[in-house]
């Protein structure tokens, strides 16, 4: 029977830290109520055991457990939930100083060491890293801290395991987060190097990036990937379709690769006939070198650790059961560190093992009566691993993977030589780079069979069902697997297929076998039968039938009219006469450009687009018909950073707008004309340019600006003559912010350009700053403009011929008083050799790449 004794106690732990982590004033009353209700708990369980003994020589029914035993897993459980408050407690007290001075959004000195690898930030084209800070400097006094503070830098992150010193200024972070602030820093110093061993991992994984450099994309970005878990060079569209398949837990290093690399050392100690110590002494000191290697992220965490219980567990001569060291290694990682209650790679890494060594073996045994153990067993894995997974993953994704199974399936095979020969060619690459330049091509040849699969999986109908997000949606799915497992398993494992049908199948296969070589014969001494004849166009007509069910399943289907395409790119929302421009940055993140009129149409469109993370907030301008939907885009979501147009006018709708967005924490800002970065994650990229903001006391875009550092918006007004003015009168639609937005998806790249509501001197001004030095990519042209207010007649040819978009999106209101858009700008564009789309005809206007080649949907 499966031991779950420990389980309770675990799931009380991961409760008490998920919840404590986000109300950490709980954290002593907590750890007090526990702690008492522990005590009584002990007491029963202690008074229950001494009522249960009987006398000498009776006896005890077999198998009833002591009166006792419920009191004293209760006691087990509190006693977790207390530790899991102290630990919380202990580290509140750490945090406390940086909070406080993030709160503050002081400028701070902070020492510590750099406790993770650089990747490309959020905001910006610089490198976010972790530092695990032990001082702090903050207006003349130094406090001693233990904190994670998210560093973003413009320059190369430090080597991991560095000491450092950062000079930066503090910002609060996300309630809940395992950081205590987020920094971006003015300048950092390296006060002492990683230790050696550190290093040396550190010039392992720097060397394989090395030798794979010339390799395919494909192997360029998986080879690290699956040996490391360095996806920095993963291609958007492969990363996609990983996502897609269930496949990411390939280049996420997990318990899939501890098992690989153990079971390998594991099998070299017994071929050499090791004693039991030494095994294990040697199996624990490769383990720790992985963990250096890899980085030890939370799933590494807890593979590690449930490594670490098993081989316990083999040295005492114990059984090493998979269910109690799970539930050990989640009480002791989350004692340690209670905020990995809220990682989602760490849920979907114990979510997954619990899926494996509870469901797959009773899968197994009711699969292998009809397909055989070697076929059940490899259908369990990864159908068990879905299906503990799922729940989490739709948080993540509003979407369910339907492929993911056989994709798992068919990429098997390939995962264990891809893995050890990636290994092999990291831990050679520093001495003897021609070597491991072979051993990382031929792991290339292994994940191109991967990555194959990844992208024909992904390319099926119906690859990705959307889901409900969100808790409701998560909790809907965890009751409808727990409905179906038990359904499943309720029923006891059948006898297969019954025997009539086998023998059968092999008689008749056994006939077919013989008439197919007697025809045969018959035909290679020119004497067919007309039956012949008739099996043999028979067999023509099947095989043409299965070639056109293959070519179908594998042809992408096209998306119907009304629904949202599930690999949108940007997306013209339909708000009305207004504007609301999207484009995706992550599976479930954006870039915004304006929100609409006052209403909740863009907040639906986000909705529909499953986009709960704003990564970039545009205003162009603060006209009602581009801001007035703020409040429902800000209700339950989350903005990281805004900008906002020099002109604070109108002025009352300006300072509504800038108190919103500051009672949500966010800081609108101005940035200036030549501004770029990048965001992304995921497979989903929008490098981003500033090409204007605005018109200012009849300035060049951006005068009067504070930049992307500044703290505020300017609250210059400035009257039509001095802007070239706009028919409102009031120059705001000149100040508008326009920028370009460079996307790139699974199928490839769309270079758009917003213009707000520019009028003709506005725009006219933009092509004089373009023209003296404007981004390369506007210069050559781009793929889709947002044109100026709504198809207003008041445009620029110029600046129509000199960005000669492919698509141009008008976003109006259907039956308009204002006559937009005008037949002055539908033949402008057209003019130019520009398809016009129009939400007030078409809904919200979706652009997606498929193959090198845009597409659209409308979507109502």
């Amino acid at each position: 029977m499966t031991d779950l004794r420990l389980v309770p106690a675990a799931l009380a732990a991961w409760a008490a830290a998920w919840v404590l982590t986000r109300e950490t004033a709980w954290a002593w009353p907590a750890v007090a109520l526990a702690v008492g209700a522990c005590l009584v708990a002990a007491a029963t369980a202690a008074l229950g055991e001494h009522r249960s003994r009987r006398p000498a020589g009776s006896e005890r029914s077999a198998g009833r457990p002591a009166r006792g035993a419920g009191a004293a897993h209760v006691a087990l459980a509190l006693a977790c939930v207390a530790g899991v408050g102290l630990s919380v407690q202990v580290h509140a007290a750490g945090r406390s100083v940086v909070e406080a001075l993030a709160a503050q959004r002081a400028d701070v000195v902070l020492s510590g060491r750099v406790a993770d690898d650089g990747r490309p930030g959020a905001f910006g084209s610089g490198e976010t890293w972790v530092l695990a800070a032990d001082t702090v400097r903050a207006r003349a006094v130094t406090s001693t801290v233990r904190a994670r503070v998210e560093v973003t830098s413009t320059d190369e992150a430090p080597p991991y395991g560095a000491r450092v010193v950062v000079h930066t200024r503090l910002a609060p972070t996300d309630d809940g987060a395992a950081e205590a602030a987020r920094a971006s820093t003015g300048s950092t110093e390296l006060v002492r190097a990683p230790p050696a061993v550190v290093a040396a991992t550190t010039a392992m994984r720097s060397a394989l990036l090395d030798v794979t450099a010339d390799l395919s994309p494909q192997a360029r970005g998986l080879v690290p990937g699956i040996a490391v878990g360095d996806t920095s060079r993963l291609p958007p569209d492969l990363a996609a379709a990983f996502r897609a398949t269930g496949l990411t837990h390939l280049t996420a290093v997990s318990g899939g690769h501890f098992a690989i690399v153990l079971a390998l050392v594991t099998a070299l100690a017994g071929t050499v006939r090791a004693p039991r110590p030494v095994g294990v002494l040697v199996v624990a000191v490769v383990a720790a070198a992985f963990v250096l290697l890899v980085r030890p992220d939370p799933s590494v965490l807890r593979a590690a650790a449930m490594a670490a219980v098993m081989l316990l567990g083999v040295t005492w001569g114990r059984p090493a059961l998979s269910v109690p060291s799970l539930a050990a290694c989640a009480v002791v990682l989350l004692g340690v560190d209670p905020w990995l209650s809220r990682s989602f790679g760490f849920a979907l890494s114990c979510a997954a093992t619990a899926g494996l060594v509870l469901l797959a073996p009773p899968v197994v045994r009711r699969l292998t009566p009809w397909v055989g153990r070697t076929a059940a067993f490899a259908l369990a894995v990864p159908f068990a691993a879905q299906a503990a997974c799922g729940p989490v993953l739709v948080l993540l994704s509003p979407a369910l993977p339907t492929t993911s199974v056989p994709a798992n399936l068919l990429a098997a095979p390939a995962v264990v030589p891809a893995t050890l020969l990636g290994l092999a060619a990291t831990v050679t690459a520093p001495w003897w780079p021609f070597a491991a330049h072979a051993l990382a091509w031929l792991a290339g040849c292994a994940t191109w069979w991967i990555a194959a699969v990844a992208r024909w999986c992904a390319c099926l109908p119906g690859a990705a069902v959307p889901w409900p997000g969100g808790v409701l949606g998560a909790t809907a799915l965890g009751v409808l697997t727990v409905v179906g497992v038990a359904l499943v398993l309720r029923r006891p494992p059948g006898e297969g297929w019954p025997h009539a049908w086998t023998d059968l199948a092999r008689r008749r296969w056994r006939t077919a076998h013989a008439s197919g070589r007697a025809a045969l014969v018959r035909f290679r001494h020119g004497t067919p039968s007309r039956r012949d004849r008739r099996r043999a166009l028979g067999a023509v007509l099947a095989a043409l039938t299965a070639v056109v069910v293959v070519t179908t399943v594998a042809v992408r289907a096209v998306p119907h009219a009304g629904d949202v395409p599930a690999d949108w790119q940007v997306v013209a929302c339909d708000v009305g006469q207004g504007d609301g421009l999207v484009v995706r940055t992550g599976p479930a993140a954006a870039v915004v450009v304006d929100v609409g009129p006052d209403g909740d149409a863009a907040d639906r469109c986000l909705d529909r687009l499953g986009v709960t993370r704003v990564d970039l907030l545009v205003l162009s301008h603060f006209h009602a018909d581009h801001v007035g939907g703020l409040p429902a885009v800000l209700a339950g979501r989350e903005v990281r950073a805004a900008w906002g147009s020099p002109l604070h006018e109108p002025a009352g709708q300006a300072r509504r707008t800038v108190e919103a967005l500051e009672r949500v924490g966010v800081t609108v800002q101005v940035p200036a004309p030549g501004d770029a970065g990048v965001l992304g994650e995921g497979g989903w990229r929008v490098e981003w340019h500033v090409l204007g903001t605005g018109l200012v006391g009849g300035g060049s875009a951006g005068a009067g600006g504070t930049g992307t550092g500044g703290t505020g918006l300017g609250t210059t007004r400035t009257s039509s003559a001095g802007t070239g003015g706009s028919v409102e009168g009031d120059g705001v639609n000149d100040a508008s912010l326009s920028l370009e937005l460079v996307a790139s998806g699974p199928g490839g790249t769309l270079d758009v350009v917003a213009l707000g509501d520019l009028e003709q001197p506005g725009q006219d001004a933009l092509l004089a700053s373009l023209e003296a030095g404007g981004p390369p990519g506007v210069l050559d042209g781009v793929d889709v403009v947002k044109v100026a207010h709504h198809g207003s007649a008041s445009q620029s040819p110029g600046l129509a011929r000199l960005l000669r978009p492919r698509v141009a999106l008008v976003s109006v209101g259907e039956g308009n008083t204002y006559g937009h858009p005008t037949d002055r700008m539908l033949d402008l564009y057209a003019g130019v050799g520009s398809t016009v789309v129009r939400t007030d005809e078409c809904g919200s206007a979706v652009l997606v790449v498929r193959g090198g080649r845009t597409s659209l949907a409308c979507v109502r």
